[in-house]
C-alpha cells in the first residue's frame, strides 16, 4: 500500500552451521530484510568474522590500486547489466590469492617502469646538458653567452712574462660543477653561491627549451642547465654541498671535445635501447591491465557483497551448541513467505543437513518505517524525506506531493515554452534512462538532473498548462482563439472619435458599453491585456489570488491528512487538541480570505467594480477590529470578523497547552490510580 508504510513484524531467523553465508546472501539479493545487532556490547574487533571482513578490506585495497592503474592507462572496465551474486565461501581464498598475485605482477611491472623512466631522465638531462654547456666553452664573448656572472678572483692579474695567473702560481686547481636545477631555484642558488663562495666561482646558466616530468610529483616544470667554474678543492666542496642542498642533478663534465662527442653518442644509444625497453614494458602493462579490467567490475562486486554478509553475520549470536546462528530481523509481513523461501533455497546451496527457519516473535519496539517505491515515486519520496521520515504506519504524503510538488512548482514558472523545452529534455532522459545508467556519469550535477528525470517531466507538463492559463509563450502571448474585445464597439456607439485618438495617449475599453466586451476567454487569458498599459498589475493581482487560493487549500489538505493518522494510531484526543484547533484557526483566518476572494469576483461585476472595496483593508482591518467607515462586503461581516477572529485566538493555547497538559493530567493521573491499586492490596 503506498499511501501508508509497510506493516513491519520481528522474526527470528536460525541459519544452520554451513548454510549461514548463503542465507544471508539470499536475503541480500531481495532486500527484504533488516537485521538487529544482538551483540551491541562485543566490540567490533572481537567478533567472530573479524579475520573474514579483514580479508575483504585487503582486497578492496588491492582492487583500488588495480582501478587506479587501469584509469592511468585510459582503460574502460565493462560493466555487466546484472549484478553478479556473491560467490560462493570456497572462491573466498581463490579470488584472494588471484588479485594478489596479480597485485605483485603489477607492482613488479610498474616498479620496472619507473626504473627504466629514471633512467631515461637522467640520460636526457644529461644529453642537454653537454649540448648547452659545450656553448659555454666555445663561446667568444663570455659576457654574452654566459649570462650573469661572476669573476671577483683577488690577485688575477696575468704575468707578462710567464702568462700565468696569481691563482696558478698558488698551485690552485680549475674545477667545473655542471647539472641542472628548477627554474624557480635559480635565483636564491647564485645568491648563495655568491654568499658562500665570495666570488671565487663563475656561474653560467641557460634556460632548457623542453620541460622535464618530474617522475616523483608527476609536475611539469621548466628546468636550467648550469656550469660552475671554480678555483680550489675548498671551494669545490662548498659548491657540493649548495647543489646538494637545492636537490640539483649533478652530471660529469667532460674536459674536451673528443671525449663529450663519444658521450653524445653513447648516450643516444643508451636512450634509443631504453626507448625500446620501455615501449615493451608499456605494451605488456596494458595487456595484463587490460585483462584485468574484464574482470574488475565482478571483484569489486563480489568484495562489496562478501563484506556486507560478514558484516552482518557480526550481528548474528550463536545458541548453546554453537552449530546454529540466530538473527533477529524486521521484515514486512506480506514478505514472510518470500523470506522463508529465500532460506530454504540458501539452505540447499549450503547443502546444509538441516534447512534454516524463520519465527515470527512478539516485540514492543516501534519498527522501522518501510515505504516502497519505484523510478518513478522514488524521487518524490526523496523530497519528502528531505524534510523527515514519517513515523511507522503513518500516512505517506509522497503519492499526493507526485501533483501538488510540480503544480506549485508551476504556478509560479508557468510559461508555455520553457515548460515544453522542460518537458522535452526530461522526455528524453526517460526514453534513454537505460543507456544513461550503464555510462555511470561521475558529474554530480548530471546525477542530480536524471536521478529526478520524472519530477522534471512532471514539472515540465504542468508548466505547459498553466502556460496555457496565463497565455504565455516566452512571454509573449497566443492569440488562439480570438479577443473577446472589441474597439470597434467604442467608435460604434460614438463613445470614441478620431478627435479622441488625437488628444489621448492611452485609451480605456469599458466593458459596459454593449459590444466592447462579448465575454469571457474561452481558456486563460485575453491576448488583448499584452498590450495593455496596466498588464502586469492585472496579472500580479490575480496570479497572487490564485496562489493564496491554491495555498490555503493545500495546507487544509494537509491539516486533513493528519486524521487518518490520529484514526489509525486511535489517538483521540488528537482530533480534539491538535486537528480541530489546527483547522479553526487555518479557516477563520485564512479560509475566510479565500471566502472573500470569492465573494468579491462573483458580487461585483463590470459595472459596479469601481465600489468594490479592498480585501487586504479588509482583512488588515479585521485583526485591529476596525473599519466601520469602510463599506462592508456584506451585511453583518463586522461581527462575522469578531467572531472568528475570537474563535482563531482561543485556538492558539489549545495548540501550545492542550496536549502537554492532558499527558500530564494522564501520567499524574495513572501514578495516583497505580498508588490506590497498591494501597486496597495491602489492606487486604
Amino acid at each position: 500500500m503506498v499511501f501508508r508504510s509497510e506493516e513491519m513484524c520481528l522474526a527470528q531467523l536460525f541459519l544452520q552451521s554451513g548454510s549461514e553465508y548463503d542465507c544471508i546472501s539470499e536475503l541480500g539479493e531481495l532486500g527484504l530484510v533488516e537485521f538487529r545487532d544482538l551483540n551491541p556490547s562485543v566490540s567490533s574487533f572481537q567478533r567472530r568474522f573479524v579475520s573474514e571482513i579483514k580479508r575483504c578490506e585487503e582486497m578492496e585495497r588491492i582492487l583500488g590500486y588495480l582501478l587506479r592503474e587501469i584509469q592511468k592507462a585510459k582503460i574502460a572496465v565493462p560493466e555487466e547489466d546484472e549484478s553478479p551474486l556473491a560467490p560462493p565461501p570456497r572462491q573466498v581464498l581463490e579470488i584472494m590469492e588471484q588479485l594478489q598475485r596479480l597485485e605483485m605482477e603489477l607492482s613488479e611491472v610498474a616498479k620496472n617502469r619507473e626504473k627504466l623512466q629514471r633512467n631515461r631522465l637522467e640520460l636526457t638531462e644529461y644529453t642537454h646538458m653537454l649540448k648547452i654547456t659545450r656553448t659555454f666553452i666555445h663561446s667568444r664573448s663570455r659576457h654574452e653567452a654566459l649570462g650573469p656572472q661572476y669573476e671577483e678572483f683577488p690577485t688575477m692579474e696575468t704575468d707578462s712574462v710567464t702568462g700565468c695567473t696569481g691563482m696558478q702560481r698558488l698551485g690552485a686547481k680549475l674545477g667545473f660543477v655542471s647539472g641542472l636545477i628548477q627554474r624557480v631555484k635559480v635565483e636564491a642558488f647564485e645568491r648563495m653561491l655568491w654568499r658562500v663562495c665570495k666570488g671565487y666561482t663563475i656561474l653560467s646558466y641557460a634556460e632548457l627549451d623542453e620541460n622535464l616530468a618530474d617522475l616523483d610529483t608527476g609536475e611539469i616544470s621548466k628546468s636550467v642547465v648550469f656550469l660552475i667554474s671554480f678555483w680550489g678543492d675548498q671551494i669545490g666542496q662548498k659548491v657540493q654541498k649548495i647543489c646538494d642542498c637545492y636537490h640539483c642533478h649533478l652530471y660529469p663534465h667532460p674536459e674536451n671535445d673528443e671525449e663529450r662527442a663519444d658521450v653524445l653518442e653513447s648516450l643516444k644509444t643508451r636512450i634509443q635501447d631504453l626507448n625500446n625497453v620501455l615501449q615493451r614494458t608499456e605494451d605488456y602493462l596494458r595487456q595484463v591491465l587490460q585483462k584485468a579490467s574484464e574482470s574488475a567490475f565482478t571483484w569489486v562486486v563480489h568484495v562489496k557483497k562478501m563484506k556486507a554478509i560478514f558484516h552482518i553475520l557480526n550481528l548474528c549470536s550463536f545458541d548453546v551448541t554453537n552449530k546454529c546462528l540466530i538473527a533477529e530481523v524486521w521484515c514486512p509481513v506480506s514478505d514472510l513467505a518470500n523470506l522463508r523461501g529465500a532460506l530454504e533455497k540458501g539452505s540447499r546451496k549450503g547443502d546444509a543437513t538441516v534447512p534454516s527457519f524463520v519465527n515470527r516473535i512478539p516485540s514492543t519496539d516501534t519498527p522501522p518505517t518501510l515505504l516502497r517505491t519505484n523510478k518513478f515515486t522514488s524521487g518524490f519520496q526523496s523530497i519528502v524525506e528531505a524534510y523527515g521520515v514519517g513515523d511507522y504506519r503513518e500516512v505517506s504524503p509522497a503519492p499526493y506531493t507526485i501533483i501538488t510538488f510540480p503544480f506549485l512548482f508551476a504556478v509560479m514558472f508557468g510559461d508555455l515554452g520553457h515548460g515544453m523545452v522542460m518537458s522535452l529534455f526530461a522526455l528524453w532522459m526517460v526514453l534513454t534512462e537505460k543507456n544513461q545508467k550503464k555510462k555511470r556519469s561521475s558529474n554530480e550535477i548530471w546525477v542530480t538532473f536524471f536521478n529526478g528525470r520524472y519530477i522534471i517531466l512532471m514539472m515540465g507538463l504542468f508548466s505547459v498548462y498553466t502556460g496555457l492559463i496565463y497565455n504565455d509563450c516566452f512571454s509573449k502571448s497566443l492569440n488562439i482563439f480570438g479577443s473577446c474585445w472589441s474597439v470597434k464597439a467604442m467608435f460604434a456607439n460614438q463613445q470614441w472619435t478620431n478627435k479622441t485618438l488625437q488628444t489621448n495617449a492611452l485609451l480605456t475599453l469599458d466593458p459596459n458599453v454593449s459590444g466592447v466586451f462579448s465575454g469571457p476567454y474561452p481558456f486563460g487569458i485575453d491576448p488583448i491585456w499584452n498590450m495593455a498599459v496596466n498588464r502586469l498589475s492585472f496579472l500580479n493581482s490575480y496570479k497572487m489570488k490564485m496562489s493564496v487560493v491554491i495555498g490555503v487549500v493545500h495546507m487544509t489538505f494537509g491539516v486533513v491528512l493528519s486524521v487518518f493518522n490520529h484514526l489509525h494510531f486511535r489517538q483521540k484526543f488528537n482530533m480534539y487538541l491538535l486537528f480541530l484547533p489546527e483547522l479553526l484557526f487555518l479557516l477563520c483566518l485564512f479560509g475566510y480570505l479565500v471566502f472573500m476572494i470569492f465573494y468579491k469576483w462573483l458580487a461585483f461585476g463590470a459595472r459596479d467594480s469601481s465600489q468594490a472595496p479592498s480585501i487586504l483593508i479588509h482583512f488588515i482591518n479585521m485583526f485591529v477590529m476596525q473599519g466601520t467607515d469602510i463599506a462592508p462586503l456584506f451585511p453583518g461581516q463586522t461581527g462575522l470578523q469578531i467572531f472568528l477572529v475570537v474563535v482563531a485566538l482561543l485556538s492558539v493555547p489549545v495548540l501550545l497547552l492542550g496536549k502537554p497538559l492532558y499527558l500530564y493530567w494522564l501520567y499524574r493521573g495513572g501514578k495516583g490510580l497505580r498508588r490506590r491499586r497498591v494501597s486496597l492490596i495491602k489492606n487486604i
